[in-house]
């Protein structure tokens, strides 16, 4: 998938002005200068002083931490300033903030098919931040839009990738590989958005189950494949008890049994065994003539 073929990329560089600690202080003395003349009668001066003052003022900006400002003049990108404090840069210089802290975003729930064509509900929670300021600006319309789009695109994508809770080439699914799956919609969606400058940081399940029409006939699906799961494990274990008690039958020299007998023997401990209800034993004290 190569996105970023039809357009040139926006790279981003350093920039910004200097620190505006020092035009503060100029800031100041104009001000205090257009007020001295002005009080003295010096009324052009007092002007241009007042200008002065007005000029460097408008060329303020702050940054806090994880915050980054894109600088361009008449369009043309000339860097970013990810220094936090006060800045200052000449006043027709054009200043756009970015924020560079990391994002948490839950998206909407999707009506999807599986691998295996069954319509399920999907939904995820990704966290992403700007990685490049200019690509994030200048790159796309608007990269907070276009992330939502592609969280979207990405789900489905893999969403059909696999199934839901079984998988009959014991591949993958949604349900039991979570991790697996929060890997592979983590790495689709970075190649997805990478060009407009973001990073995935995560990229998990939040919300997985069949839609509502297919719902209850799933739900006897799992009751049934629970059900001979366990009728398969009861049996295995009642064929090795049946085994264990002729054993212990045979070399104990408890009774001696003819292969009649065995097969009746272990006929009546894998009904008493596998059987639903306990078993009624049945004595037998004798027939009378």
């Amino acid at each position: 998938m190569n996105t970023g073929s039809a357009i040139n990329k926006t790279l981003e560089k350093p920039g910004g002005g200097p620190s505006g600690g020092t035009m503060l202080i100029v800031f100041v003395a104009l001000l205090v200068a257009a007020i001295f003349f002005f009080m003295r009668g010096g009324g052009p001066l007092g002007i241009l002083c007042a200008l002065g003052a007005f000029f460097s003022l408008t060329g303020f900006y702050a940054l806090q931490p994880n915050e980054g400002a894109a600088i361009t003049l008449f369009g043309n990108y000339k860097g970013t300033d990810r220094r936090t404090g006060l800045r200052w840069i000449l006043p027709w210089y054009k200043r756009q903030k970015v924020s560079l802290r990391v994002r948490n975003v839950t998206s909407e729930t999707l009506k999807v098919n599986d691998k295996n064509g069954n319509p399920i509900e999907i939904a995820a929670n990704i966290v992403w931040r700007v990685s490049d300021t200019a690509q994030a600006l200048f790159d796309v319309d608007d990269y907070q839009h276009f992330v939502n789009i592609q969280i979207e695109t990405a789900l489905r994508e893999v969403a059909r990738h696999y199934a839901y809770d079984h998988d009959e080439d014991g591949a993958p699914t949604l349900r039991a590989d979570a991790e697996v799956v929060g890997a592979r919609l983590r790495e689709d969606l970075q190649t997805r958005i990478s060009i407009a400058g973001l990073t995935v940081d995560e990229a998990h399940l939040m919300h997985l189950a069949y839609a509502q029409e297919i719902a209850n006939a799933m739900l006897r699906r799992q009751q049934a494949q629970a059900i001979i799961a366990a009728r398969q494990l009861i049996v295995s274990g009642a064929v090795g008890m049946v085994e264990t008690a002729m054993t212990q039958l045979s070399e104990r020299g408890i009774v001696t049994l003819d292969p009649q007998d065995k097969t009746k023997l272990a006929s009546n401990l894998l009904v008493v065994l596998c059987a639903d209800r306990e078993a009624q034993p049945v004595i037998n004290t004798g027939a009378s003539s």
